[in-house]
């Protein structure tokens, strides 16, 4: 059990058997009355993002995820396989468990694999990924002054904004929390 008080962002807690992770907390002492956390928590295995708020120092129960590194291997019919680094025990997840990892997953990348009550509830990219161009239109000499940009497709298959200036085979960093392009790697 931990209190109210505790939480942080990246706190993991146990709502009626549902893990939710602490996004955002704020501390309030009002003029008056007493004490409390607003909180805002997402559910790990939906994706749902609510606000709650509780009394300071309310007992609330530890949601205790286990976290292992893994190796992402290879996809196989909509199935993606994962090896853990210790015991070289191998699982697959689908589509529904990785949602939108799936578009920075490169074979061999470690990630950690998040599992509540043994069932995996999702996986934690590198915070950036590097990925190479394979398909966009041709970058003209003097676009990069202009600012604009244009569509370029990674060998994920993720389709992301990049400048004009960037060509076929150039590997790019791709922030895997928004998607963004962030530069050339």
């Amino acid at each position: 059990m931990i209190t109210s008080n505790d939480f942080r962002p990246g706190v993991t807690i146990e709502i009626d058997g549902q893990v939710w992770q602490v996004v955002e907390f704020q501390h309030v002492k009002p003029g008056k009355g007493a004490a409390f956390v607003r909180a805002k928590i997402k559910n790990l295995e939906t994706g749902a993002v609510i606000e709650r708020t509780w009394n300071a120092g309310e007992k609330v129960q530890d949601g205790r995820v286990d976290r292992r590194q893994m190796q992402y291997l290879y996809e196989n019919d909509g199935m993606y396989c994962f090896m853990d680094n210790e015991t070289y025990e191998q699982i697959e997840l689908n589509k529904d468990n990785l949602g939108n990892a799936v578009n920075f997953l490169k074979e061999d990348m470690t990630v950690t694999v998040m599992q509540f009550k043994g069932k995996v509830i999702g996986i934690d990219l590198p915070a950036a990924v590097e990925l190479k161009v394979v398909e966009t239109d041709p970058g003209v000499r003097g676009d990069t002054a202009t600012g604009g940009s244009k569509p370029a497709k990674l060998e994920t298959g993720y389709v992301v904004k990049v400048p004009l200036f960037i060509n076929e085979g150039e590997v790019l960093q791709i922030d895997t929390r928004t998607g963004d392009y962030i530069g050339r790697a």
